[in-house]
């Protein structure tokens, strides 16, 4: 059942259902962005989220989801499609650059929410493809 729990998550996500998306979360869930800091709680992760959606437009494709012998354990593997709409802070400027990198994505499931999710990608790949 939990591996269908991150294919929802990721569902919601492709589809821009942020009550949904939210919803797959536990209250204290644990965000580790990539190359970041970690954040605790779903306000700190709406606010994360709020800056991703003003700032990107991405679509996750060709997700695989992995199942740990240890319980709760879960990766996902997907390819992340998206254009650049607003420049970051120390990020090259945005002019609506399209994009696609492989993602790495580690979660932890507790009483059938997600309480932690690790991100990685290439960062340095990402910054190739839209200067």
């Amino acid at each position: 059942m939990s591996t269908q729990l991150i294919k929802n998550y990721y569902d919601a996500f492709n589809k821009k259902d942020m009550f949904r998306f939210f919803n797959y979360l536990s209250d204290d869930v644990s965000h580790a962005l990539n190359q970041g800091p970690i954040q605790k709680g779903i306000p700190a992760f709406r606010e994360f989220m709020s800056e991703m959606d003003a700032c990107y437009d991405e679509k996750v494709v060709d997700l695989v989801v992995f199942e740990s012998a240890t319980p709760g354990r879960f990766a996902a593997e997907f390819i992340i499609q998206g254009t650049y709409l607003k420049s970051q802070k120390g990020l090259p400027p945005a002019k609506g650059q399209k994009y696609q990198l492989p993602v790495g994505a580690f979660f932890e499931v507790k009483n059938g929410k997600i309480s932690r999710i690790t991100n990685y990608y290439n960062l340095n790949d990402w910054i190739t493809q839209v200067k």
